[in-house]
């Protein structure tokens, strides 16, 4: 069994979106994710960030919001291939459905539908004292955004880091580079 980083061909996936592996191993790592930890899973698509959280999670809870019904049967398939009973999904529009929720230790946002201030907004709320929300950001629209709200709401430090991947791919007698989309991974705390 892994302890973080899963291979991507690992996970069922159909056609929902998959937060690749490298970019998997930064966000889990920087989401600090104590054993007994409550963890959020925003936007949560085909549950891979969602698997990686709950097996750091062991004894805590992971809860994977998505809109999507079709990424709600991929994580549940997934949660049941990996043994994750850890796992509640939350069929929901972010920040809808987070209000029953427990208090979280760390979230983590792979989409927002749109909502991205309105989730942040929730989760300064939500999130314990000691906690970090961890967002992936794909656009240069929603890295700007996420950095707008950080800049209009005191309280909060953050680090930002742009990832690119580039796997080797076998082309004739040649290896040849292909490039991933490159990701923003934007890891926010609270003011001590």
């Amino acid at each position: 069994m892994w302890r973080i980083g899963i291979p991507d061909k690992e996970f069922i996936r159909g056609k929902v979106p998959m937060t690749k592996r490298e970019v998997r191993i930064i966000t889990i790592a920087n989401a600090c994710i104590a054993p007994e930890a409550i963890v959020y899973d925003i936007g949560a698509g085909t549950g891979s960030i969602t698997i990686e959280a709950a097996i750091q999670a062991s004894v805590g809870h992971v809860y994977a919001i998505e809109r999507n019904h079709d990424g709600v049967y991929l994580i549940k398939k997934n949660a049941e291939k990996f043994d994750c009973k850890n796992i509640d999904v939350v069929e929901a529009k972010a920040p809808e459905g987070m209000d029953e929720l427990p208090r979280c230790d760390a979230a983590i946002i792979g989409g927002s539908g749109n909502h991205l201030e309105s989730i942040l907004d929730s989760l300064r709320v939500k999130l314990k004292e000691s906690g970090r929300i961890v967002v992936n950001c794909v656009t240069v629209q929603t890295i700007s955004r996420v950095l707008k709200w950080l800049h209009a709401n005191e309280g909060f430090e953050y680090e930002a880091v742009q990832l690119q991947a580039n796997r080797l791919q076998r082309v004739g007698p040649y290896d040849m580079s292909k490039a991933e989309n490159p990701i923003y991974i934007v890891t926010i705390w609270k003011n001590a």
